[in-house]
């Protein structure tokens, strides 16, 4: 059956710089979610200046015009705040949630860093959380297994040039050539209020809360907005990039990765639930076939990724259970890939995936820190936060004809890449 529509109160408003405000009162419990999005993400580095949009996820913590370096987390967290911020492809985001009470220490604490940030950002500030980010990269990246996956990927999905072509982390070298001028030019081309989306959800009235955004943000300038990149839609991989590497992982693994259409269109919410059928929890393809019967891997999975700029991008991989011969791996997951592909999901199958989808979307929107945040993902991304309440509706309407026909233009085991992963010899 199809799912009723969510009913969440969003209100949209455009204060007199630029800056987009959504709200959603929700008096379940005195606290309230404060999140912003700026329209910055790795696609808007420019070459030889890679890992910027991450950067400067740390560098907006290292103290403002009024506030002290390192300061803005201490302050918030005494005001019973929890606090974070990511960095992804299309977007950089801020967040806290505290005590209604704390709201205006938070909207103070965002606008004076949007407005001020570059009256702080000193040679040494840069240094220190240039520093941080490569430790980052250490132990997120080069030293545990499989770190590397989603890096070498990247580099067969997409050209070197390409907006994607390139991770989140960035390169350290780039990091390592960044001036303080650099950093200064990339803060004011991207950090405008008109180049983000705050969103206030909690124990507030709109009005109130309004009042409250003007009053902190209202005075800031606006800027020219800047440009992303404009590289079209590129055609379905070909099959050809094939790498292989070796490391000290547990196991041998094989991973494949495919282009995908843009999210936002019906093309990729049907190769979502096709690739959630393929390879998403215990229930999927991949897991019966390769872990539970034939027993030739000891995991397995399948994913995609939706990006605005042209296309997206989806994978799947096997992890070899000890001995198994690799290509015997790969063979098996290919067959698997390439039945579902001739197939298609079955109705139960599909059925699934969408209640997988309904369950984790009613999940995230019931709280307000979550909520807040698709507000703010729908309104940049898709330029739609009325999108919290009917995002179910579209994803319910993908019909098996919608699958079928994107998985005959975008996908099948021959429009692919392939990541072999081997043990490296003792």
């Amino acid at each position: 059956m199809p799912s009723t529509p969510a009913a969440y109160p969003v209100s949209e408003h455009v204060l007199d710089n630029g800056l987009r405000v959504l709200l959603s009162p929700d008096h379940g419990a005195p606290v309230v979610a404060v999140n912003l999005w700026y329209d910055v993400g790795s696609r808007d580095e420019e070459p030889g200046r890679t890992g910027f949009a991450h950067l400067f996820e740390h560098v907006m913590f290292q103290g403002s015009a009024n506030v002290a370096s390192g300061a803005h987390i201490g302050l918030l967290q005494a005001a019973g705040a929890s606090v974070n911020a990511t960095t992804w492809f299309d977007r950089t985001n801020y967040f806290e949630t505290l005590p209604v009470g704390g709201l205006d220490l938070a909207l103070w604490l965002e606008a004076d860093r949007m407005g001020s940030l570059l009256d702080a950002l000193t040679a040494e500030n840069l240094n220190t959380q240039r520093e941080v980010v490569k430790e980052e990269k250490r132990q997120r990246y080069d030293n545990v297994p499989y770190g590397d996956v989603m890096q070498r990927l990247n580099s067969l999905t997409f050209p070197p040039e390409h907006p994607y072509g390139h991770t989140t982390i960035g390169s350290m070298a780039d990091l390592d050539a960044a001036s303080l001028e650099d950093a200064h030019n990339f803060f004011r081309r991207h950090y405008l209020p008109n180049n983000a989306v705050l969103s206030v959800v909690g124990d507030v009235s709109e009005d109130d809360a309004l009042r409250r955004v003007e009053r902190y943000f209202g005075g800031l300038a606006a800027g020219e907005l800047p440009a992303h990149p404009q590289t079209g839609v590129l055609p379905p991989l070909d099959g050809t990039a094939r790498e292989e590497t070796s490391a000290d992982v547990p196991a041998e693994a094989v991973y494949l990765a495919w282009r995908l259409p843009a999210r936002g269109t019906r093309a990729f919410d049907a190769l979502d639930l096709f690739f959630s059928v393929l390879g998403h929890g215990q229930t999927s393809r991949l897991h019966r076939a390769l872990v539970r019967e034939a027993e030739v891997a000891e995991s397995s999975g399948a994913a995609s990724t939706g990006l605005i700029g042209g296309n997206s991008f989806g994978y799947a991989y096997a992890r070899a259970r000890g001995g198994q011969d690799l290509a015997e791996v790969e063979d098996a997951l290919v067959t698997q890939i390439d039945r579902l592909a001739a197939e298609g999901p079955t109705d139960v199958e599909l059925r699934r995936a969408k209640a997988q989808y309904e369950r984790h979307w009613l999940h995230e929107l019931s709280r307000v820190d979550s909520r807040a945040d698709a507000l703010s993902e729908y309104a940049t991304l898709e330029h739609d936060p009325g999108l919290v309440n009917t995002r179910m509706a579209e994803v319910d309407a993908v019909e098996p004809d919608d699958v079928a026909a994107a998985v005959g233009e975008w996908f099948s085991s021959d429009r692919r890449a392939t990541l072999l992963y081997r043990k490296a010899s003792a």
